[in-house]
């Protein structure tokens, strides 16, 4: 149960864009202020601020900036010799020029700074519609369309890490421009994806901007029906990128989207249970196979599974979008959060080795949940990470998010980090040793969950020791 006295936790201070608990660090400074215990979070702060800058981000820059071209190289061997097509998709563009804007700030380094300028001008002048307006979702090398495929397409996913490198370009530059195009995306989301009827956003879009549903595309019926629902996926990165431009740009209309889309994925997306439901048709019914033949489900799986990655995710990004609103008591958004990260280290932690699992499921008339994906993908593990630090901070009484943070961070760096050639592996090497020779960079492998998490902790962690001192 929360104490009354959690009203106040809620009372936040930010540092470069990170949710940061003022009052809160110093109510955790007086629980962590003996010597070892600030020791150890100073060496791990240490560690963790030194992967970040000699095993991350050197690892990415300058090998991916695509010199001849523009913009980023998206493919790369285990050991970062590009290798394959090359094609541009705008998430992998814009979670790079994020990276590169955050990194820019957090080291006050003019060599980010160039880079993310070098980004930002290949998603203006290549990556915008200028006739029908929107972000494609593919490109070639080049930026240009490519012959054959159907690259037209957008999505409100897409589009969405658009606005947010944009809206965090913006803060570390004050390039205009780089503002008016986040604020000419956001209206053409809300003018073309956006549900008038039941609210939040239809992800697939045709170059146009319309729903897929009322074009005359060539889909069967299920694609016809599936192409109306909506997901987490792409609303929870909606409510992340909106609330990334509120904060540069505090428009009334901005704020009543980020309002709608946080309590939309607290009140509806998020089960009772503590997770997210994956889809739900265009009235939030949510899209389920469980009473389905075990045939049907397999095949279904993408649709409906637990993904415990996206959850611990969510949590911050929901407490993040919270304190920029500046819903100083918003007790039910930290409850619903807290819920969320404690379902996942109660149902998809490995106790033994660390790391979170990928996916899990619960069966009809199960109580408990069964794992049915044990891989470690990358990215949930830096999400985790993140999460659980600051849980750690917003509940110090609690010793188990403390004492996983811990034990996640030992286990990332014995197998996710590759400290040889730099750089993360697509899956822990726990479960899957294979990925020791994966591919470091692809269109959707790419260096924004792991930088956020390295930057948001050391941050953190600098904070409380400053405290302590």
């Amino acid at each position: 149960m929360f104490k009354v006295e959690r009203r106040t936790l809620l009372k936040r201070s930010r540092i470069n864009g990170l949710l940061m608990p003022g009052l809160l660090l110093m109510l955790a400074a007086s629980a962590w202020s003996c010597p070892s215990t600030s020791d150890e979070h100073r060496i791990i702060r240490e560690e963790i601020e030194k992967s970040l800058r000699k095993e991350l981000l050197h690892a990415w820059y300058p090998v991916a900036l695509d010199t001849l071209h523009g913009g980023f190289l998206s493919d790369f061997s285990f050991d970062w010799q590009p290798a394959g097509r090359q094609n541009k998709m705008i998430v992998t563009q814009s979670r790079h020029v994020w990276t590169a804007s955050q990194a820019a700030m957090f080291f006050n380094d003019d060599r980010y700074r160039r880079i993310a300028q070098h980004g930002f001008r290949f998603l203006k002048d290549k990556m915008w519609d200028a006739t029908y307006g929107g972000f494609y979702w593919l490109r070639n090398r080049k930026g240009e369309a490519m012959s054959g495929a159907d690259d037209g397409g957008k999505a409100a996913y897409g589009n969405a890490f658009a606005i947010y490198a944009l809206a965090s370009y913006y803060a570390m530059s004050g390039d205009t421009s780089a503002l008016h195009l986040a604020q000419k995306t956001f209206h053409w989301l809300d003018r073309h994806s956006r549900d008038p009827l039941h609210r939040g956003y239809v992800d697939r879009l045709t170059r146009e901007g319309l729903w897929l549903s009322q074009s005359d595309a060539n889909l069967n019926a299920r694609e016809l029906l599936i192409s109306s629902w909506k997901d987490q996926n792409s609303s929870i990165h909606l409510l992340e990128a909106f609330t990334g431009l509120y904060n540069v740009w505090p428009d009334s209309l901005l704020r009543e989207r980020v309002l709608e889309m946080l309590v939309l994925i607290r009140d509806t997306i998020t089960t009772e249970k503590g997770h997210l439901t994956l889809y739900l048709q265009r009235d939030w019914t949510p899209v389920s196979f469980c009473d389905s033949s075990d045939a049907v489900r397999k095949k279904n799986y993408y649709f409906d599974h637990v993904s415990f990655g996206h959850d611990v995710e969510t949590a911050y990004l929901m407490l993040e979008a919270s304190h920029v609103l500046g819903l100083e008591a918003d007790d039910k958004t930290l409850r619903v959060a807290k819920r969320m990260v404690d379902h996942a280290l109660a149902n998809g932690w490995d106790n033994d080795t660390g790391g979170f699992f990928y996916q899990g499921y619960y069966f009809a008339g199960a109580d408990t949940i069964s794992i049915i994906n044990e891989i470690k993908e990358w990215w949930v593990q830096a999400e985790g990470l993140n999460s659980l630090l600051l849980m750690s901070k917003l509940f110090p009484q609690e010793k188990k998010y403390e004492q996983a943070f811990k034990k996640q961070w030992e286990y990332m760096k014995r197998y996710l980090i590759d400290h040889e050639h730099g750089g993360w592996y697509k899956e822990g090497l726990d479960k899957s040793p294979e990925m020791v020779k994966s591919a470091k960079g692809s269109d959707w492998k790419v260096n924004y969950h792991e930088s956020r998490a390295l930057m948001n902790c050391t941050k953190m962690l600098k904070s409380e020791h400053e405290l302590i001192k």
